[in-house]
């Protein structure tokens, strides 16, 4: 940035928390496209506005049009308010960082937390309410229009993925105990798993199966009782999503309430 006009308004250390992994090329291609944005609306200086839209640029893909159809617009709103609220109020969340129902790339929504430290162990506590948080959007769904849709796919995947380790390689199922059960191992260079021989039996495979399946059922069951008792903020949420489109932390945090998180399970 050394050589970047910066507007008063710039918090670096924010734009530091919300750039957790990016390589050197990644940050010199975020400032890169921020000067670019702020020289389309004709800024004499990089401001906090202009690194935001460079970072959801870089991490969620470029801008898209928004939705035409209003009955799938009112439908990312709320699968999306159901992802903030439950950042909002699970105690164990990363806590949120924006929600916006602007498409990006592939994605028709997104939900954004920020974690405030960088984790290198992480607690069996923290791992289930992120898969709580995951679920929210689809338990939203459910919750408001009584079926669900094929909007969570990722989310799943990700959920999924999480319960398994959590299972089967970090020892976090009274069932199986304190061992290991690798399926796979994941590539570093392909950035996904490679098919290895298992050395467990069809007995604790199947175990294995049923204990990730319950997990995450769990995690749906007790999201479901939260976002239930906070129907009026989920409702809330979505309109004022699909009003403004785009929500900060503070603007979520206003009309989520002082419920917060701690006073919620």
């Amino acid at each position: 940035m050394r050589e970047v006009p910066l507007a008063d308004d710039v918090d670096l250390e924010r734009v530091a928390a919300r750039t957790v992994g990016f390589s050197g090329a990644d940050l010199e291609n975020l400032v890169n496209e921020a000067a670019l944005q702020a020289a389309r609306g004709s800024k004499e200086r990089v401001d906090m506005d202009d690194f935001s839209h460079a970072r959801d640029k870089i991490v969620l893909g470029a801008e898209r049009e928004a939705l035409a159809s209003e009955d799938e617009k009112q439908l990312v709103a709320t699968h999306e308010s159901g992802h903030a609220l439950a950042a909002s109020l699970l105690p164990h969340a990363d806590p949120l960082d924006k929600v916006t129902i602007i498409p990006h790339g592939l994605a028709l929504g997104a939900t954004e937390q920020m974690p405030e430290e960088d984790l290198h162990n992480l607690r069996q506590s923290y791992l289930v309410d992120r898969i709580g948080v995951l679920l929210a959007g689809r338990v939203a769904e459910r919750l408001v229009f009584g079926e669900v849709s094929s909007g969570a796919e990722s989310d799943l995947k990700q959920a999924t993925r999480l319960a398994r380790r959590m299972v089967s390689q970090w020892g976090m199922s009274e069932t199986l105990g304190p061992a290991a059960f690798p399926r796979g191992e994941e590539h570093i260079f392909l950035g996904r798993e490679m098919a290895q021989q298992r050395d467990f039996s069809e007995r604790t495979a199947q175990l294995i199966d049923d204990e990730v399946r319950a997990l995450v059922r769990d995690c749906e069951q007790r999201v479901m009782q939260l976002i239930e008792r906070h129907r009026p903020q989920l409702d809330a949420l979505t309109q004022s999503l699909l009003e403004h489109e785009t929500l900060g932390a503070d603007e979520v945090a206003a009309l989520v309430g002082p419920s917060g998180k701690g006073g919620t399970q």
